[in-house]
């Protein structure tokens, strides 16, 4: 049996992931704002310190996984996009960065952070927004997106979702990640029934939007559903899976980018790798 982080683990789908994994017989050290093992608040650089230092200190410096379910979603107040940006990529980024050594300890640790379609299906996501956040620079994000007004929560909350992919794609594939036996991977939900969603389809605006968004395969997911994908991604099936970003959404982004993925890689990309291929090969 293993031993694993998961933030969010108070409700939705961190809650989920949280249960199966007990009902399985390992063992969770839960993160949330309040109801878990180590209350943190993840919007803050104390709480994520907090949240670091008391989960290596509950695990005795060893991790056999973590799943980074925390997240925040677009809602009213002009201090939004700000702590969206803090728990949906600083949250996921500083937490993971302070748990790596634990991680690797273990040998073969899965970690699998929670996404969004959104990544896909929002469109005008100001590139220096995800930028200033890959960077470190939350106040450069929020001031990125302010000229949006009322919408620059929606805005910064799919920009956060698309810098966490990217970091863990570029991390991933790192000798310090992936050479060290840690599979770092993503998953990409869209609209899945939790407290979340629950309080956007109470608001008669909101719920109109979201009941017309395409999903094909109709209705909402469950967030049992997403917790099932999780844990498969932190079993032995999942020691091929690496810097992935698995959609969950039940068709959304296929409706809209039909024939976006998969793409070739560039060729500038891949220049450096050839020639020392043909190098090698002579």
């Amino acid at each position: 049996m293993g031993v694993y982080a998961v933030t969010g683990s108070a409700s939705g789908m961190g809650r989920a992931v949280a249960d199966k994994l007990r009902a399985a017989g390992h063992t969770v050290i839960g993160v949330d704002v309040k109801e878990a093992d180590v209350v943190a608040d993840l919007s803050t650089d104390s709480g994520r310190q907090r949240a670091v230092r008391e989960v290596l200190a509950a695990v005795n410096g060893r991790l056999d996984g973590a799943v980074l379910a925390a997240g925040l979603g677009p809602g009213p107040g002009k201090d939004r996009p700000r702590v969206i940006a803090q728990v949906n990529y600083f949250g996921v980024v500083d937490l993971l960065e302070g748990w790596r050594s634990a991680l690797a300890a273990s040998a073969s640790a899965k970690v699998v952070v929670f996404s969004s379609n959104s990544t896909t299906t929002t469109p005008a996501v100001p590139r220096r927004t995800v930028r200033a956040l890959l960077g470190g620079d939350a106040d450069k994000a929020v001031k990125s997106v302010r000229l949006f007004g009322r919408g620059a929560s929606a805005i910064m909350y799919a920009g956060s979702k698309i810098a966490v992919s990217r970091w863990i794609r570029r991390t991933a594939v790192r000798g310090d990640w992936a050479g060290a036996g840690i599979r770092l991977n993503a998953l990409a939900p869209g609209a899945i029934m939790t407290p979340l969603l629950e309080e956007q389809l109470s608001n008669p605006t909101e719920s109109k939007a979201v009941r017309a968004f395409p999903v094909p395969v109709g209705g909402f997911g469950d967030a049992g559903q997403l917790g099932d994908w999780a844990v498969f991604m932190l079993s032995d099936a999942a020691d091929f899976l690496c810097g992935s970003v698995v959609f969950v959404d039940g068709g959304s982004d296929a409706y809209f980018r039909p024939d976006a993925w998969p793409r070739p890689v560039p060729l500038t990309r891949i220049a450096t790798y050839l020639f020392r291929f043909v190098r090698f090969r002579r």
